[in-house]
């Protein structure tokens, strides 16, 4: 036995983050929803996330999602989303990308126009709407997560920093939403470090205070991301536009806006009854690519002013490759991950 097997991946990005879709190498999983096998990935099987983020095969700024068989008859497929942080539930770049690279590849059929299907994410099903321009996917509108403020304003002390406003909303993953400008940032690239090193600060301090409950879901885990708000402006009716930058690890600002930050950031506007149903908010990242969110409509859950939301981006097909995995390179570590493998070996 060579130890020698490989994987199918579609890389893709969505405003400069890069997913790579595993399409294939993969043995199917145990559970009976995509969210059950989600868990087993976590708990039996990490070693694919380890492998495909770090050396000699990928970086932590990189994502992974694993298309698995729906479990649900309206989806269409499901995918399982790997971040360096873990296991989020739910993504709109890691969404959209998904959705391209099932297009894109033939896994679902594309169709001229206007599209929609279905996909099964750990949160439950998606509803995609895809743009497809002579053959090409020009748009993915996926369905974000609901939304709210779990807290307003609130003022914490962080040592190096001084005394940090906050709010805290929940969108698929808690955020803590700050000002930039008060922190002295302009969100350009050349802060990206600096940035980085800041909301690790904030989010330690925010993360010693106590964890946070979903209404529903409980206990989520420790506050994972912070999202750094620009300025808002009106560049239409019901448009507004703002520079964003969204920290989900330590050394990490996402090259994109991301989508749940986004979304955060619909939430808070509506707390802030500064948008309506129908408005729209495009986030712009330090390398000026957008997402562009819809508020669709507002419930109410208990306290909470739960905003129902899209979001809109784009993604291109970066390689379409087979990677080889050798378990017998030093620098390769097939623990928590020899078991899933299939075990056909690469031509």
């Amino acid at each position: 036995m060579s130890g020698e097997l490989t994987l199918k991946l579609i890389d893709t990005h969505a405003g400069g983050d890069v997913s790579r879709i595993v399409v294939g190498g993969i043995d199917p999983l145990p559970g009976t929803t995509v969210r059950e096998q989600m868990v087993y990935l976590r708990d039996d099987a990490d070693g694919l996330r380890k492998l495909l983020l770090s050396e000699p095969y990928g970086i932590p700024e990189m994502s992974v999602d694993l298309i698995v068989p729906a479990t649900n008859p309206l989806a269409e497929a499901g995918y399982i989303i790997m971040e360096v942080m873990g296991y989020p539930i739910y993504s709109g770049s890691n969404t959209i990308c998904t959705a391209t690279a099932l297009l894109e590849s033939g896994m679902i059929p594309k169709q001229e126009g206007h599209q929609r299907f279905v996909l099964e994410s750990p949160a439950g099903l998606v509803q995609i709407e895809a743009e497809v321009v002579n053959g090409v996917v020009e748009a993915i509108t996926c369905g974000g997560l609901p939304s709210y403020i779990d807290s307003y304003r609130e003022t914490i002390h962080v040592p190096s920093i001084g005394n940090v406003t906050y709010s805290i909303a929940y969108s698929g993953g808690f955020y803590a939403l700050v000002d930039a400008r008060a922190l002295g940032f302009s969100l350009t690239l050349e802060e990206e470090s600096r940035l980085s090193l800041c909301a690790y600060a904030i989010v330690e301090a925010i993360q010693a205070k106590g964890g946070f409950s979903h209404y529903t879901l409980g206990d989520v885990g420790p506050l994972p991301f912070l999202h750094f708000m620009g300025p808002e402006e009106q560049v239409g009716d019901g448009f507004y536009r703002s520079r964003s930058a969204t920290y989900v690890h330590p050394g990490v600002i996402c090259r994109s806006t991301t989508g749940t930050g986004t979304s955060a950031r619909l939430a808070l506007m509506h707390h802030e009854g500064r948008i309506q149903p129908g408005d729209k908010l495009e986030t712009v990242s330090l390398r000026n690519t957008g997402f562009i969110g819809e508020l669709i409509s507002v419930r109410q859950e208990g306290p909470h002013q739960v905003v129902e939301n899209t979001i809109t981006g784009k993604s291109y097909v970066l390689a379409r490759s087979e990677i080889v995995v050798n378990c017998h390179d030093p620098m390769v570590d097939c623990g928590g991950l020899h078991h899933i493998l299939t075990s056909e070996r690469g031509s």
